[in-house]
């Protein structure tokens, strides 16, 4: 699994951050910087429920 951030569409919203903190923060630039993008398997529930909370839909996961 792998996180992707589509930096043409994210708004620095901080929903992602907010949700799953340990791998997404809003940066002082106002876009989202992913802090592991390969995170566990075990992690994936609270990875997706943070992508799914994305009102722009900037980010996804790909396996």
């Amino acid at each position: 699994m792998r996180i992707v951030v589509d930096r043409d569409r994210c708004e620095g919203l901080g929903m992602c951050e907010a949700m799953a903190h340990e791998y997404f923060e809003v940066g002082e630039d106002g876009y989202v910087t992913v802090l592991d993008d390969t995170p566990p398997e075990a992690k994936r529930a609270e990875i997706q429920a943070a992508v799914d909370a994305c009102p722009v839909a900037a980010l996804s996961l790909r396996d």
